[in-house]
């Protein structure tokens, strides 16, 4: 699975990219972030995380990590000795008026997760909402991110509201999406139509003839300049010509 994103700001927003990783130890150094919040989840393996603002912590298969680099930090992600870490990790825009916020982590394990069960179906709430059930996880834009576990043949309904922007990701098994029973397979993306509404809509997710596992991301655009530049996104290139004054400077702190 490519990035799903990346560059098409204004269409994908408020998201800014989802990548697909699978990493051994030593891939990634130490590196810094501001402007924006990274959402990790983890397939496989173990990341052992730490920041130079005294962050660090573990991420496990089918846990998420939602870190708010705000003004900014310098971190790293380290798969556990002799693991290779199968990772999805989304980039989500901060609005202007928080682009230098105090950083934060959230820790979202996912057995801990508010879940909503139906008949041959469960949907983890990493944020945002799902058929009432509601997540603790603090957004500066409303987000949802939920993972759909359905056994063979079984559906679900989500609800989201009909201006974010959404995709499904499909991390095992088969089935269909919409009201146009669109088919997709692991490893498929699927954009779903967004409305100029603040109405509320609702997506159908089906299973084929085995278990169907899948992610959704979805949230409301901030319609907001992006200008980007490595591991800062901000809204002017003076911003970003900032960020590298700064960080050079060390005022992101010790490396």
């Amino acid at each position: 699975m490519p990035a799903a994103m990346r560059g098409d700001y204004a269409a994908t927003d408020p998201f800014l990219a989802l990548m697909e990783d699978w990493f051994p130890r030593g891939v990634f150094g130490k590196h810094p972030h501001r402007g924006i919040e990274t959402v990790t989840y983890v397939l496989e393996g173990r990341i052992d995380h730490y920041d130079n603002l005294g962050h660090s912590g573990a991420i496990l298969p089918g846990d998420a990590q939602w870190m708010t680099a705000g003004r900014g930090l310098i971190h790293n992600e380290i798969p556990a000795e002799d693991d290779v870490v199968h990772s999805l990790q989304l980039w989500v825009n901060l609005p202007a008026t928080h682009k230098m916020t105090e950083p934060r982590y959230q820790d979202l394990a996912g057995a801990a997760m508010p879940a909503r069960r139906e008949p041959g179906a469960e949907i983890r709430v990493f944020s945002g909402s799902s058929g009432g059930v509601t997540a603790p996880t603090k957004n500066f834009t409303p987000v949802t991110m939920v993972e759909i576990r359905l056994d063979p043949h079984a559906s679900i309904r989500q609800d989201l509201p009909a201006d974010f922007n959404a995709v499904v990701v499909v991390l095992e098994g088969a089935g269909a999406i919409g009201a146009d029973a669109k088919t997709v397979a692991a490893g498929d993306v699927a954009w779903l139509t967004r409305e100029e509404s603040a109405a509320s809509s609702e997506v159908e997710i089906r299973s084929a003839d085995k278990p169907m596992r899948a992610l959704i991301y979805a949230g409301r655009p901030l319609r907001e300049p992006v200008v980007a530049g490595g591991p800062f996104v901000m809204n002017t290139q003076a911003e970003i010509d900032q960020a590298y004054a700064d960080y050079r400077a060390g005022r992101f702190g010790p490396a």
